[in-house]
């Protein structure tokens, strides 16, 4: 499994935009920035996809996000494929996923480009939050996790590369494929 967590911040991304030649796109701002993280995890082998919008990210945040995958796993080994962020490397949840018999696989580091759930929030941000801010956080977060729940297991495979011939895990996923 593939996890990751991004940052929604209600100040929407900037990105490319149309608009007459000789004027500015217009991008309406509030004057308040608020942000939630959002944890997410993907099984490279079915596409099935979990998240959790946290306040923060933190180890106990990360924590809960174990919880979770556990709970939808139990009895499952798990293993997870993430960064050295510092919420993932904290004593507590190191011992968190030894205690739940999770594997965790280390990323090389600055190495965004080989977690396929790098991909998969970029398309739901360039989707639902460029160039346009929602009245609240939270209304940005359902339809963020709303695009990204809507795609199906196998569109989400196909977005990321995951389907891949090219794919650098596809040895090791090759079994389903």
């Amino acid at each position: 499994m593939a996890e990751d967590e991004t940052d929604l911040l209600l100040f929407p991304p900037l990105r490319a935009a149309w608009s007459p030649r000789g004027q500015s796109a217009e991008v309406l701002l509030s004057g308040w920035n608020a942000r939630r993280v959002v944890f997410g995890v993907m099984n490279l082998r079915t596409g099935n996809r979990l998240f959790l919008p946290r306040q923060k990210q933190r180890g106990e945040d990360f924590r809960a996000f174990l919880d979770l995958i556990h709970d939808h796993y139990r009895g499952w080994h798990v293993a997870l494929l993430l960064d050295e962020d510092p919420s993932h490397t904290a004593r507590g949840s190191k011992s968190l996923a030894e205690r739940m018999k999770m594997t965790l696989l280390w990323l090389p580091k600055r190495a965004p480009s080989l977690n396929p759930m790098d991909t998969l929030w970029g398309q739901g941000k360039d989707e639902i939050s460029a160039n346009k801010q929602y009245a609240t956080i939270g209304e940005q977060v359902d339809r963020f996790l709303g695009f990204l729940s809507g795609l199906t297991d196998h569109e989400a495979l196909h977005t990321t590369g995951v389907l891949s011939k090219r794919f650098w895990l596809r040895r090791t996923l090759s079994k389903t494929f």
